[in-house]
């Protein structure tokens, strides 16, 4: 299938950019490069690691950029003539003389019913906060951050026990799937955005490791739950338990307390650990750990 108004140049460094920028090579859309991070030192033994996207990129023969600054690419931006810009996760901010070079402007799929949710951590917080719904923006990408107005937006439904992990996996299926209606209508100029209600925006903050340690004490059962699967795989949900520093990765609540991996919380219900890491680094569930942990 050939689906060609004007090639792309796609932005994107994350798993998720990766759903979309497959989507769009299956549908017959041209891309003409693809805009990602450099190369990051990964793993244990900090080995320099090519995002997946660069080698997905590199095996469909599509060039690929790395710079460190965007304004290292214009000239060959402006080389490839009349071209659309397409983002997906790409994890840098792209100045407004960037996005001035496309038409029309970058479009950009956001994991969240924007205005909700603008910034680096939108699936993580719609899970942290209980909400019953998310979703995902086709806006067009501003300067300000995802303040840009919106093209259109799909609505997806929770159920109170979706992990980050599995959210990630549904949303960027979800966002590629919209991108794809959409996308003919905004390049054809027939779809235009409306603009967003600022009075309404609230933001999302960048997740740090020192975010993945639990204070019980200052937390509800439920908050607590909810956090160990917002922060499923990163910054992940740290405690020390028996002087033992382990990851928590499934738990659910109880009224009561038994063992010493049933963390009270701020309103006295428990949060009751099934699964985690332990400090050797093995998946393992409750007993087992308290099996091989527990002394005396």
């Amino acid at each position: 299938m050939t689906n060609i108004s004007k090639p792309i140049i796609f932005f994107g460094t994350e798993d998720f950019s990766l759903t979309a920028l497959r989507g769009l090579v299956k549908a017959g859309y041209t891309i003409a490069g693809v805009v990602t991070k450099p190369d990051s030192k990964r793993g244990r033994n900090q080995k320099l690691t090519p995002p997946a996207i660069k080698l997905f990129a590199l095996e469909h023969t599509i060039p690929v950029w790395q710079p460190t600054q965007l304004s290292a690419i214009t000239s060959d931006i402006k080389s490839l003539g009349d071209v659309a810009g397409v983002l997906v996760s790409y994890g840098k901010i792209i100045p407004q003389s960037v996005i001035d070079l496309f038409s029309p402007g970058i479009i950009n799929v956001h994991p969240s019913l924007l205005p909700l949710y603008r910034g680096p951590s939108p699936i993580e917080s719609a899970i942290e906060n209980g909400d019953q719904q998310t979703g995902i923006s086709i806006m067009q990408l501003s300067a300000g951050m995802d303040a840009g107005p919106v093209f259109a937006q799909t609505i997806h439904p929770l159920s109170g026990t979706e992990t980050r992990t599995d959210l990630y996996r549904t949303l960027a299926a979800a966002g590629t799937t919209t991108l794809l209606a959409v996308l003919p209508a905004i390049l054809d100029g027939s779809l235009q955005p409306a603009p967003q209600d600022d009075t309404a925006a609230t933001y999302s903050h960048l997740l740090d490791k020192k975010d993945g340690w639990l204070q019980p004490q200052t937390l509800t059962a439920a908050q607590a739950e909810r956090l160990v699967r917002a922060h499923q795989g990163f910054p992940k949900t740290k405690m020390n338990v028996l002087g033992h520093d382990i990851i928590i990765t499934k738990a659910h609540l109880s009224t009561e307390s038994k063992t010493p991996l049933d963390i009270v919380c701020q309103d006295g219900v428990s949060l009751l650990v099934d699964e985690l890491i332990a400090p050797s680094g093995r998946h393992m569930n409750a007993q087992a750990f308290l099996n091989g942990y527990t002394t005396g």
